[in-house]
């Protein structure tokens, strides 16, 4: 698990002082990347190889409300990993420990010059199989 902290400004909210709901995606994208980063997986390295990352499916339940000032806390996991696809999980929390929202969102890696998804990169696959305990006998 990844956790990250965001602290809500004005500008994240609505005129009544709460989070406005798209918000959370960005959240949730900055989680996304840290645990990545975490992992030893650095974008720009696909990048410069022609491989991108596209979001292609969110899920996300919305509890409560995040509120301006409100710090809240960020946690990131790998849920699953395909050839084609892999899902993370995220939940965030404010500083009072309350979940408030959560959600998984689905990512397939893409060819820069074509626009056509792609199978994900084969080392990107064993980073991530070896975080979800996936060994070549029970994978």
């Amino acid at each position: 698990m990844s956790t990250i902290n965001v602290r809500i400004y004005y500008e994240d909210t609505d005129l009544s002082g709460v989070v406005y709901h798209s918000n959370y995606l960005k959240y949730m994208e900055r989680g996304r990347t840290e645990y990545l980063r975490d992992h030893k997986i650095d974008l720009d390295d696909y990048h410069k190889e022609g491989v991108i990352f596209a979001v292609t499916e969110i899920k996300i339940q919305y509890r409560y409300p995040a509120r301006y000032n409100d710090l809240l806390r960020v946690e990131t996991e790998l849920e699953s990993v395909s050839s084609y696809q892999v899902a993370f999980r995220a939940e965030i929390f404010n500083q009072d420990g309350k979940c408030l929202s959560k959600g998984v969102a689905k990512v397939v890696a893409v060819d820069e010059n074509t626009g056509n998804a792609i199978r994900l990169p084969e080392k990107f696959t064993k980073i991530a199989d070896k975080i979800l305990g996936k060994t070549e006998n029970n994978a």
